[in-house]
């Protein structure tokens, strides 16, 4: 099961890196519009800066500008060529129209991670479509109240399992540790973590508790 980190910073990007749990970064223009204005493209040219410093094979998924299919097939090439990443994801919303441009770059040997899927048919259509990733919004699904996350995860994974897809779900919008710990245990592939929750995971006030007790017994036995 792996992890990736859902941020535009290049600081927690490169923490998260050095810690070596990441298996991906993914970003998206509202993370993006976090970051100081320095240009879109000379922004991910460092992100790309940092995965090849530390590890090339990372997966990075950077997202279009546009929901016209004409668009979105130019924007993912010109990606490809100047960002010069081979592990590079194009992240393309669903919708009726992006089918063709996710069918087209597929066809192209372009990997596309399809965002803001809501549902199990939006994401089989894209898996169908040639979608290499299928980005389930988990906290939005609760958010809707129409499906329960879980339930959609699962219900996607058993389909993709079933037929024998290469297809891999990432759950995004994340809320909580608790969200990671259950978008995997739905069937999750990758779970898409903001990195503010990366702490709270690994700390546990028993853990903290045990590691004082030893340090203090061990300090007491060398006196």
């Amino acid at each position: 099961m792996k992890i990736f980190i859902d941020s535009a910073n290049l600081l927690e990007i490169e923490n998260a890196l050095k810690k070596g749990f990441i298996s991906g970064v993914t970003t998206n223009p509202s993370l993006l519009a976090k970051e100081p204005k320095s240009g879109f493209e000379k922004h991910i040219k460092k992100i790309v800066t940092l995965l090849n410093k530390y590890d090339s094979k990372l997966s990075l998924s950077v997202e279009v500008f546009s929901r016209d299919p004409k668009e979105i097939i130019e924007q993912a090439k010109r990606f490809k060529k100047i960002f010069k990443y081979k592990n590079l994801s194009i992240k393309v919303q669903i919708g009726w129209n992006e089918l063709e441009a996710i069918n087209t770059l597929s066809k192209a040997g372009i990997s596309v991670n399809c965002t803001a899927c809501m549902n199990v048919t939006q994401a089989l259509l894209a898996t169908n479509a040639g979608a290499r990733y299928v980005s389930l919004f988990w906290c939005r699904i609760r958010d809707g109240a129409l499906d329960k996350p879980q339930d959609v995860v699962s219900a996607t994974r058993k389909l993709l399992d079933e037929g024998k897809s290469k297809s891999e779900i990432i759950a995004g919008s994340i809320r909580s540790v608790e969200d990671v710990r259950d978008a995997f245990i739905a069937g999750a592939h990758i779970v898409t973590v903001p990195p503010k929750f990366f702490i709270p995971m690994v700390e546990h006030f028993k853990t903290t508790e045990a590691v004082d007790q030893f340090f203090k017994d061990f300090t007491a036995w060398q006196k």
